[in-house]
């Protein structure tokens, strides 16, 4: 039993609820998948925030929240005393919502962005928050009356689940793996092995060469939507070719002396597969890949090299990696159930050598009574000890860029809109390619 929703068993509601219950009552992690429980454990994280043309009050805040406990169950879930599927008492909604007035949006929505590790604190408190932040005089010269932000567990959602939330749409879990698609058993052996040999190199490099705690920052940045995808057309690359270029050269840095890398930037990044199979994880939509980007001194040279890079990857197989990957899961799991003190804390700061993670999440649109007055540009990100990660969050006008990194990188993501005017403004060579735009939704 991995995920309870009424598309995913042949049972009575109530039924399926007590099943539910009876099991988290045993363990508060009972119901996570292995996907689930490694975020968990490595106390990953993940913000939505938006400026509201609506105001709010504690009691608005607690109905938000019912609303999105009723598009998002699995919120119900991973802390002592959890009633899966069941409204929070009121005790526990003042808990985790707050209220705060100011004078300004001044600095917003960077101000509030941390690591969110308070969400972990309390163990009888449900894995989120909400914030509010109302601003004293009325709306402001732009309409914006307050500023929202929701900070979860990424044990309990994923990019795909704030764009379905945003469009006021059910983001409930069923059994997200086809059990009719099956993985040759070959592939799933040699991806099984893989990842248990894996797990124990993982282990025990990360033991010995995980780095000590790093100052961490966080920005944002909110480019024009048409402005992107104008000059990747000029370029004859997919938009997050695009995306993952600007990121990943502005960050380099120019000149001999590079950031990350003076050859090949080593990268990880996620995408949607409607291909689903019996060996994904029950419970995520997301499917993680890797990629090693060519360094070259000119960026239009080097944005095609990442598009073709991409092309390379996802004309092969592009499952095996998230096969392997769910074996590692699973084999860290049985380890720490068997060895409670591995994988040991510095585990979890140990990246095997990514230089960052790019995460193109679905577009957030909104639309309904979930996001009544909300405004663009949305902010949608995630953090995780060991990576530094930018997260596209893709609107109808605007695609913000969300940073959660080292400081060293911080202090560079300015370079990032400095690259893409000097691109914007150079004579840029014709490239016949056909192009399908995936992200143009």
């Amino acid at each position: 039993m991995k995920s309870f929703s009424s598309s995913s068993f042949a049972s009575d509601q109530a039924e399926i609820l007590d099943l539910a219950l009876a099991a988290v009552t045993k363990h508060p992690q009972a119901l996570f998948t292995d996907f689930q429980w490694f975020l968990y454990e490595a106390r990953d994280t993940v913000f939505f925030t938006a400026f509201s043309k609506s105001t709010f009050d504690k009691d608005s805040i607690a109905n938000l929240v019912a609303e999105m406990v009723a598009l998002a169950p699995q919120l119900t879930h991973g802390f002592f005393g959890a009633r899966p599927g069941q409204p929070f008492p009121k005790h526990l909604l003042d808990a985790i919502t707050s209220v705060e007035y100011v004078d300004e949006f001044d600095g917003y929505p960077d101000k509030w962005l941390s690591k969110s590790q308070d969400i972990f604190a309390q163990k009888d408190l449900p894995l989120f928050r909400i914030m509010c932040a109302v601003r004293k005089g009325g709306p402001d010269a732009e309409g914006r009356a307050s500023i929202l932000q929701v900070r979860s567990s990424h044990a309990l959602l994923e990019g795909s689940d704030s764009a379905l939330m945003t469009r006021s749409q059910s983001a409930a879990h069923g059994v997200m793996s086809d059990k009719s698609n099956k993985v040759p058993f070959l592939t799933k052996l040699k991806s099984g092995f893989r990842g248990w040999s894996l797990t124990m190199i993982y282990v025990a490099m990360a033991n010995l060469l995980a780095p000590p705690d790093k100052p961490w920052g966080f920005k944002t940045l909110a480019i024009k939507r048409h402005r992107l995808r104008l000059l990747a057309n000029r370029l004859g690359v997919r938009q997050r070719s695009l995306y993952f270029a600007l990121v990943t050269d502005a960050l380099n840095g120019e000149g001999p002396e590079k950031h990350m890398s003076k050859k090949v930037i080593g990268a990880a990044y996620t995408m949607l597969d409607g291909a689903r199979n019996d060996a994904d994880d029950d419970f995520f939509r997301v499917r993680a890949l890797e990629a090693k980007f060519i360094v070259q001194d000119n960026f239009i040279d080097y944005v095609r090299t990442v598009d073709d890079a991409i092309d390379k990857i996802e004309a092969k197989d592009v499952t095996k990696f998230q096969v392997m990957m769910n074996a590692v899961f699973k084999t860290l799991r049985g380890l720490n159930r068997a060895l409670p003190f591995l994988p040991g804390k510095r585990f979890w700061r140990f990246n095997n050598f990514i230089h960052v993670v790019l995460t193109l999440v679905p577009p957030h649109r909104t639309y309904g009574p979930m996001t009544h007055g909300m405004v663009e540009p949305i902010y949608c990100g995630a953090w995780h000890p060991a990576a530094n990660i930018c997260t596209f969050c893709p609107g109808r006008e605007y695609v913000t860029f969300n940073f959660t990194m080292e400081d060293r990188h911080i202090a560079n993501v300015h370079k990032v809109t400095e690259l893409l005017e000097r691109v914007e403004a150079m004579d840029i060579p014709h490239r016949s390619k056909t192009i399908l735009e995936e992200d143009a939704a």
